[in-house]
């Protein structure tokens, strides 16, 4: 069973920057698409990009443009970049795959955006 630790986020001031990994216990090659969600306060969770094994990715239109889905199959890693951060940014930020696992919800990592 594969587990997915989060970590990156902290608090940014708007238009800043951070770069979000998921760090997998096993391979990831086995997972066909991954993803990226959010959480916000008293919002449903969403997703806000996903990559495939082959590199394909898909945004949110909330997201696109500003933040970049990538994976490392050979470091069973993934990673958001995220740029021109704002406010309504500011959630819990979950890697998953895509459809979501429940055996692979981690703890998250909180993004605050304030200034």
């Amino acid at each position: 069973q594969v587990q997915l630790v989060e970590s990156g986020g902290g608090l940014v001031q708007p238009g800043g920057s951070l770069r979000l990994s998921c760090a997998a216990s096993a391979s990831i090659s086995i997972i066909p698409v991954m993803g990226w969600y959010r959480q916000a306060p008293g919002k449903q969770r969403e997703l806000v990009a996903s990559i495939s094994s082959g590199g394909s990715t898909n945004y949110a239109d909330s997201v696109k443009g500003r933040f970049t889905i990538s994976r490392d199959n050979a470091q069973n890693t993934m990673y958001l970049q995220m740029g021109s951060l704002k406010p309504e940014d500011t959630a819990v930020y979950y890697c998953n795959a895509v459809p979501w696992l429940m055996n692979y919800w981690g703890q998250g990592t909180q993004v605050t955006v304030s200034s």
